[in-house]
């Protein structure tokens, strides 16, 4: 890759891209691993390795606050891409996962790491931009979209700023560029793509100090546009190439005797019965006039809408199913489908 890159008519420093990626660390109160082990002695501890997307919206908190209330366990997070999430649970640092990857999720389960694997919720991604709108890609399908950005940017008229991380967010983009017909490996190296290597919120900012476009998740932008941290605008949403489908999965005891098994069962379960679920849909509706996440659990359970449906299966199942029979591990109270 280049190791200078142009911004428009600006050039980023590595100064400029540290000091955002500060104030992003700063916004989500967390700095790489944020867990810290329990010193009580009746209670248990687990460790949820989870995404920013997540965190960064505050929804944990809330899950976190309300479980903690009714169950002798204390639950820490590891906030970071789901690819990191995933290495975090592999090397026996989580005793669960929370992520958005379905292609990721489904080699921790056949790579023996995980078990009980259960859709809890949904949102939708974003391409999101400055508001002038210099590609003109406003209510265009992503695969437009992408298209004009890559001729503006390669005519000087558009940025791009990519995760760059290898998070949930980092492979449904390139999914698009692929489904678009661009191979992600070279445009990686063109000028006007640049790569922040951070999380979500770093990314946003980064994105709105050089007025370029972005993929986002709904909850990460709503939370740091109605904070006032940026003035991106939404142009290209919803529609079923932009779904963001969000699993829990336990980490396999067989493969990790040390895992706190049951206490993942547990809070799994929680995040599925109609208390967590509430959670879920209604966090955020009194902040940003609109839910930042959707729950899946019901909807998937009694089909409500066959089209919305369809598209979670079509992009989070295997074989036809959240979780295979073989990963269910005696828990068919979680399955009833």
């Amino acid at each position: 890759m280049n190791e200078k890159r142009k911004m428009g008519n600006k050039a980023v420093s590595k100064l400029a891209l540290t000091v955002i990626i500060v104030v992003a660390v700063a916004v989500a109160s967390v700095a790489g691993v944020t867990y810290i082990w329990a010193t009580g002695k009746n209670k248990q501890t687990l460790v949820v390795s989870t995404t920013t997307s997540l965190y960064d919206t505050g929804l944990l908190d809330v899950i976190e606050e309300q479980f903690e209330a009714e169950y002798a366990i204390d639950v820490y997070f590891i906030s970071v891409g789901t690819g990191l999430a995933i290495t975090h649970a592999q090397r026996g640092d989580a005793d669960m996962i929370l992520v958005h990857a379905p292609s990721q999720e489904l080699t921790f389960l056949e790579g023996g790491y995980g078990m009980c694997r259960k859709i809890v919720a949904y949102n939708f991604f974003a391409i999101v931009g400055p508001a002038e709108d210099s590609a003109q890609i406003a209510d265009l399908s992503p695969v437009e979209a992408l298209t004009k950005i890559v001729e503006a940017g390669r005519d000087g008229n558009a940025v791009w700023v990519s995760r760059g991380d290898d998070s949930g967010t980092h492979i449904k983009e390139k999914g698009l560029w692929t489904a678009t017909g661009f191979n992600w490996t070279t445009l990686r190296d063109e000028d006007w793509y640049h790569e922040a290597g951070t999380g979500m919120g770093g990314t946003l900012l980064l994105a709105n100090e050089f007025s370029a476009y972005t993929l986002a998740d709904m909850g990460t932008y709503l939370k740091y546009h109605k904070c006032g941290l940026i003035s991106l605008v939404v142009l290209v949403s919803q529609g079923e190439e932009l779904l963001n489908v969000y699993s829990a999965i336990a980490v396999n005891r067989t493969r990790n005797p040390e895992a706190n098994f049951e206490g993942a069962i547990a809070f799994i379960k929680f995040l599925t019965i109609q208390q967590g679920q509430q959670i879920i849909g209604e966090y955020g509706q009194d902040q940003y006039d609109q839910g930042l996440f959707y729950p899946a659990v019901q909807l998937l359970k009694e089909n409500t809408n066959q089209t919305l449906v369809s598209w979670i299966q079509n992009y989070a199942y295997f074989n036809g199913t959240e979780c295979p029979q073989q990963y269910r591990n005696d828990h068919p109270e979680l399955f009833q489908e």
